[in-house]
């Protein structure tokens, strides 16, 4: 009885509500409504509605990923664009004070000479318009002295310098950053782009009052144009992490010898240049200012007092043409760029060397050849320098330096 009561219950035509039990209202409801089971959607076709709403889904997750790597995309070829428009700012500056050292040196010496001459000609006892000649070669020196204390201020080859690297740094920045444009980046790749043109900005200031770095600084110090260093992303397609005990050896091995000889050494000749740079600066006006003071002594008191200006102005001349003509400034802030190079590649080997995640660092086969290239040595070269990180190994012993290229 049971079972002829199931096998009615399947079907539709044997529905008899006489022969069911009694039950609260809700059974009956329920019951009643089971011939309207043939109305629902069948089983495949609710399967392929729940596939085809998840394939929107994902497409919809798609899209908005989609237009969030656009977004970073154009946020880093605009930072690549106002990189590019710095690198020609500072060029075209750089040539313009690289004409002022040029013209400052020439019109100086000019003036100089042609000071000294007239006042050797108003030496002479048979020129009878020694005043005039006197008095204008006066003027002459007392103009060159206010000049080159100007020019010794602002170091016109030092000023270009300066901006002929800051050229070269944003050359170089804007294609490590179309780089990242062309890659899968994030808006930390966006913010460190941006962190670095505000640094490479603030080393080397485009404006020439105010702002304009110190030229005779108390203490060397090398020049500083990146930002602090921070975790770098774990790049896509580089398999592991490349760091053995060996190459970290050899890292300390680099860091050792460019903390004691490569950095070293770069600040200590900018000591001395810049020490060289004070004294020409100091010496040059001094001259001018004597000359000056020999040719206005000698209007109206004789031919003799004529030869201090005379010598004073042509040592005054050989003065500035060695400093501005050897152009002491410009080696100066080479010498700090370069020790501000090493020292970057310091801070890169002990980052990479004190991050404990090994997933934040470089990978060590790529960082290890791009060591390589920037010091100019090869691969085994570089190898070769891991006995220099042994504790019982003196810093004397230390003969040959790490970088090549200069």
């Amino acid at each position: 009885m049971a079972a002829l009561q199931t096998n009615c219950l399947l079907r539709s035509s044997c529905f008899i509500p006489s022969q069911l039990p009694p039950c609260r209202g809700r059974w009956r409801a329920s019951l009643q409504s089971l011939p309207k089971l043939q109305s629902l959607i069948p089983f495949e076709e609710l399967t392929m509605l729940t596939g085809q709403s998840t394939i929107k889904r994902n497409k919809l997750v798609a899209h908005k990923e989609e237009q969030n790597n656009s977004l970073i995309t154009a946020k880093l070829l605009a930072i690549a664009e106002a990189a590019a428009d710095r690198a020609e700012m500072h060029a075209i500056i750089g040539e313009q004070r690289n004409n002022w050292n040029h013209l400052f040196l020439h019109s100086i010496n000019s003036i100089n000479l042609t000071a000294s001459l007239m006042a050797a000609i108003a030496s002479i006892p048979e020129i009878a318009a020694s005043l005039p000649l006197n008095l204008s070669s006066a003027v002459l020196f007392t103009s060159a002295a206010g000049l080159m204390l100007l020019v010794n201020k602002i170091q016109p080859s030092q000023l270009a310098e300066e901006q002929r690297n800051a050229a070269r740094l944003f050359k170089q920045l804007e294609r490590s950053i179309r780089s990242l444009g062309a890659s899968t980046s994030s808006e930390s790749d966006v913010e460190e782009a941006m962190e670095k043109v505000l640094a490479l900005q603030k080393a080397y200031p485009l404006p020439l009052l105010p702002g304009m770095l110190e030229k005779f600084p108390k203490v060397v110090e090398p020049t500083k144009w990146w930002p602090k260093q921070k975790k770098p992303q774990r790049k896509q397609g580089v398999a592991g992490n490349g760091w053995s005990s060996e190459m970290k050896e050899e890292m300390r091995g680099v860091l050792r010898v460019l903390k004691s000889k490569d950095e070293e050494q770069y600040v200590r000749l900018g000591e001395l240049v810049l020490t060289i740079n004070k004294f020409l600066s100091f010496t040059g006006p001094l001259l001018a200012g004597v000359a000056a003071v020999g040719a206005a002594s000698s209007i109206g008191g004789g031919g003799h007092g004529s030869w201090p200006a005379v010598v004073g102005g042509a040592l005054a001349a050989v003065v500035n043409t060695l400093e501005h003509g050897g152009q002491v400034g410009m080696v100066f802030e080479l010498f700090r760029n370069c020790a501000g190079f090493y020292r970057r590649l310091e801070e890169e080997i002990e980052y990479n060397l004190g991050e404990e995640e090994k997933e934040m660092t470089e990978q060590g086969e790529v960082f290890e050849v791009k060591m390589a290239l920037q010091l100019g040595r090869s691969l085994s070269e570089l190898r070769s320098m891991a006995s220099y990180s042994s504790p019982s190994s003196e810093d004397t012993e230390i003969k040959e330096f790490a970088g090549k290229l200069f």
